[in-house]
């Protein structure tokens, strides 16, 4: 059967589209955020931007957070543990001297005790802020970025750290244990190394 002319020339609706995965931030739009919000003194914003891409933890797990998970004290601690709720496994990450100082300010400015939820909600019906709002609020990070809101997700800030520890190292098994993976192959989906590694290689490869 003949295609149309009308549809002849169409392009493949995911041409350029990261089917399935969402992109990972890439440094210079991780530095143009953080620059934004401590501009504009948007104090929880820059909490949340900074403990999500630090924690490496699905969104559902980032914004059931309660102080107590990441303080000692007063003292916001230099690494945490949480079990996860999808796999109820735990998982270790580390909070770095700037993410430890914007959750410090925040709690400061919000006024949280230990027993609160890190990022209250602000609507009546939710203690803790819900993973839909925190999807919104990504949403406008990417719009003020100039990026294309279908190529990211909240998944986007739990394989930033990720893959820029596994481009740095190659160390799978580093990355498994940060994302609290049972299995390797999940990693390797996780991150779509395979394609990017066979490319790099064949470009050093010269025949």
């Amino acid at each position: 059967m003949g295609t149309t002319g009308s549809n002849a020339h169409r392009e493949p609706w995911n041409k350029g589209k990261i089917v399935g995965q969402k992109a990972p931030f890439k440094p210079k739009d991780i530095w143009a955020l953080r620059v934004r919000f401590q501009m504009e003194h948007r104090v929880r914003e820059l909490a949340l931007f900074n403990l999500g891409i630090d924690s490496k933890l699905r969104g559902c797990d980032l914004v059931a957070l309660k102080v107590r998970d990441i303080c000692h004290g007063d003292q916001i601690a230099t690494r945490a543990i949480v079990l996860q709720h999808k796999t109820q496994r735990p998982v270790q990450f580390e909070i770095t001297p700037a993410t430890r100082e914007a959750l410090q300010a925040w709690i400061k400015q919000a006024g949280l005790k230990s027993d609160d939820f890190l990022f209250p909600s602000r609507l009546h019906d939710s203690s803790h802020l819900g993973t839909r709002q925190y999807a919104r609020i990504l949403g406008h990070w990417v719009d003020e970025l100039g990026l294309d809101r279908a190529d990211y997700g909240t998944h986007s800030m739990r394989r930033t750290k990720a893959t820029l520890i596994y481009r740095r190292t190659k160390n799978l098994r580093a990355v498994q244990l940060l994302l609290g993976h049972s299995k390797l192959e999940s990693t390797v989906r996780y991150l779509g190394i395979e394609v990017d590694d066979a490319l790099e290689i064949s470009e050093q490869t010269e025949i």
